[in-house]
């Protein structure tokens, strides 16, 4: 299908208000129009390329104020696939989701880029996963962003846990948690024929190497996956290449930024929310020594994994964003020999 036939199909879907096929009758669900045949969503199509390459736009430092920009810049470079937050088009200035995907769609075709995913929630939505009261809201929020990111042809969602509180996450939090996120995973697959990949990170409910194992062990492995961000690894303490060992194929992405030489398999100093990376980084382009990535590629071979390898920087304070993604874009392709 080229980009001609694949704006004016997509649109059709958007326009019809019926991208997926939906049996509930809650209003919470989205329905087709009662005077039109409900429509199924695309089957899912698998790439041929053992490995796809993509960047998120959301980088500190000069491109954080205009995700389009971002997304230039990464095409000039070389990427062709974006992963963003879907917080990024609720805003009055780039105001997309919920309700024009194919006006999204046109202006990154016109960029020459897709999506990874539209990840996490709506500005405005729930994100207290740890709260029982607060699951419906939670499904809803992220759910429908969900919705939104498979119009575009994606297959996996990630998505954060939200902010940590100051006592940090408990086992009980964690089991209320691990019962919403199941439930997310399950309506994702049954509905939209997605993946949840969570996504632990420095500052959010989901950081250690306890949390990560806990929710794991206590999740469906149908319904949840796993972001495997080699840079939040590293920094809670763990290291990246050891856990995705340990998980295999339950990993369905890959999030990829260096640390310093001596935090390499997992730093022995967490940093605190306190630490500002504009003024004292502790991620990096790739190649600053603090990850394997030879060995992960090696490993990732070896057991014939598929996927997205995700690039995230979360600040550039020493270069503009567009010229550590040429730092990264170059590792990529003359260590790793993976074209972009």
């Amino acid at each position: 299908m080229d980009r001609r036939q694949f704006l004016t199909k997509s649109g059709a879907l958007i326009a019809s208000g019926a991208a997926v096929a939906v049996a509930h009758t809650d209003t919470a669900y989205a329905q087709a129009p009662a005077c039109s045949e409900t429509l199924a969503h695309e089957p899912v199509s698998h790439p041929q390329q053992q490995y796809r390459i993509g960047y998120t736009t959301n980088t500190r430092g000069g491109w954080e104020g205009d995700p389009f920009k971002g997304m230039r810049e990464g095409r000039e470079v070389g990427f062709r696939y974006m992963e963003i937050f879907g917080t990024s088009f609720c805003r009055p200035d780039t105001l997309y989701y919920p309700d024009n995907a194919e006006g999204l769609m046109r202006r990154i075709f016109e960029i020459g880029v897709n999506f990874v995913s539209v990840s996490g929630g709506a500005a405005t939505g729930n994100t207290r996963f740890e709260d029982l009261d607060s699951r419906e809201a939670v499904i809803e929020n992220h759910f429908s962003m969900a919705r939104f990111s498979r119009r575009f042809g994606c297959v996996v969602q990630k998505t954060n846990t939200g902010r940590r509180r100051p006592g940090g996450t408990t086992d009980e939090d964690l089991k209320v948690m691990a019962g919403t996120i199941d439930a997310l995973g399950k309506r994702m697959s049954e509905e939209l024929d997605m993946r949840l990949g969570v996504h632990p990170h420095l500052g959010s409910q989901l950081q250690t190497q306890h949390e990560l194992d806990f929710l794991m062990a206590n999740t469906d492995p149908k319904y949840v996956g796993l972001v495997l961000d080699t840079g939040h690894f590293t920094m809670a303490g763990m290291d990246p290449l050891a856990m995705g060992k340990k998980y295999g194929k339950r990993v369905l992405e890959y999030h990829l930024k260096d640390t310093k030489p001596e935090d390499r398999g997992g730093t022995k100093n967490v940093p605190g929310p306190e630490v500002d990376q504009m003024k004292t980084p502790y991620f990096f382009p790739m190649g600053a020594g603090g990850v394997d990535f030879v060995g992960l590629k090696e490993y990732l071979d070896g057991i014939e994994w598929r996927g997205f390898l995700n690039v995230e920087l979360d600040t550039s304070p020493w270069r503009p964003p567009q010229e550590s993604a040429r730092i990264t874009a170059k590792y990529i392709h003359d260590v790793l020999r993976i074209p972009l």
